[in-house]
């Protein structure tokens, strides 16, 4: 069951409210203390999931490991089957999918979410369109046609992209799988938190600093720290700290005003209008934490410094490790703080 968080509607199956909001599971599962199997991926806290494991390439778990340069421990998520964090969110919204009887889905992206969404289409035997902007890096496309799925290229803004999608889910043309919307995308990516917490032991670090486009990543960990605090797993959740890129700074602008330049190395989350915009200034404000946007030029070092260290990402992940520079420049960070950073794109997929 779906409800409304603003007017209290139920549904059995919506990809958005009658009023406009998106919708949430009725029920958060918060389950008592037991120890998980890193064997079984991220289905481990199938506990916590209010989706039941239906369509999985044995996704999760990605390595929480030091990176001495940075003062954090980056979390590389950018190891998934698909090579992005995405994956989080697919096999679950798949799994919902398939829970539902949806025979074909229909998604919009810049690349990421696409890939992730075909490939589990494609595990679940379900048909699958991306639409797509149509300057989207090739690499991308190959991976969401090799899939097997229909990509449909739209000219303009990522914003024109969505309205196409949203208006083919209208004329009945597939189940939306949104990365934005889909709740279910965000029960997967909870994960993340639930990961972290584990692999330290169940000791929260001080702050997590993560990319911030739709907030798909940011939102989960967000529910997954609160979650695992609400189960009385662990005692308190860290500071969100989150990194947009300059020109596709809406939460960072709210914050301390825009940037007045583009960053558009990072591709993956050029992004204006967040669907769940009141939501990530929640959890920043619930958490103590912060948005700031990083320019073109600082992402492009980081990627470089990153490549340098052996972790091979795209340009949108450098943003993250190049935020924390600027959160500890400004004095947001202090020097000693404990502090897990992800990863969360491949550079094999540039």
């Amino acid at each position: 069951m779906l409800y409304c968080p603003a007017c209290d509607a139920e549904y059995e199956d919506r990809w958005r409210c009658e009023c406009g909001e998106p919708l949430e599971f009725a029920d958060e599962p918060r389950p008592d203390r037991y120890e998980p199997d890193p064997r079984e991926g991220l289905w481990a806290y199938t506990p916590f999931l209010p989706v039941e494991k239906r369509v999985t390439l044995g996704e999760g778990y990605t390595p929480l490991v030091d990176a001495p340069e940075w003062d954090a421990a980056f979390k590389l998520e950018y190891v998934f089957p698909t090579g992005s964090f995405k994956d989080r969110g697919a096999t679950a919204t798949l799994s919902r999918a398939v829970e539902v009887g949806a025979e074909r889905v229909v998604e919009d992206s810049s690349g990421n979410a696409g890939a992730a969404v075909a490939t589990y289409a494609a595990r679940a035997g379900v048909d699958c369109a991306v639409y797509v902007p149509a300057a989207v890096k090739e690499s991308k496309v190959r991976a969401i046609e090799r899939a097997g799925a229909e990509v449909v290229r739209v000219e303009g803004s990522r914003e024109a992209v969505t309205e196409a999608c949203v208006e083919a889910v209208g004329a009945g043309e597939g189940w939306y799988a949104s990365h934005a919307w889909n709740p279910a995308f965000f029960a997967g990516t909870a994960t993340f938190a639930y990961e972290v917490a584990h692999q330290r032991d169940w000791a929260v670090p001080d702050a997590v600093v993560l990319p911030l486009g739709h907030g798909t990543l940011f939102l989960g960990a967000y529910r997954g720290f609160r979650a695992l605090r609400e189960a009385g797993w662990t005692d308190r959740t860290p500071r969100l700290l989150g990194v947009q890129a300059a020109g596709y700074d809406p939460i960072a602008g709210t914050l301390h005003g825009s940037s007045g330049t583009r960053n558009d190395l990072a591709d993956g989350i050029q992004i204006r209008e967040p669907v769940r915009r009141d939501e990530i200034l929640t959890a920043i404000e619930t958490t103590g934490g912060d948005a700031i946007s990083v320019a073109a030029a600082a992402t492009e070092r980081e990627l470089d410094a990153l490549h340098a260290s052996g972790f091979y990402t795209e340009s949108t992940s450098a943003v993250a490790p190049a935020g924390l520079r600027e959160y500890r420049e400004r004095g947001v960070l202090d020097a000693d703080a404990d502090v897990v950073v992800p990863l969360t794109g491949s550079g094999l997929k540039t």
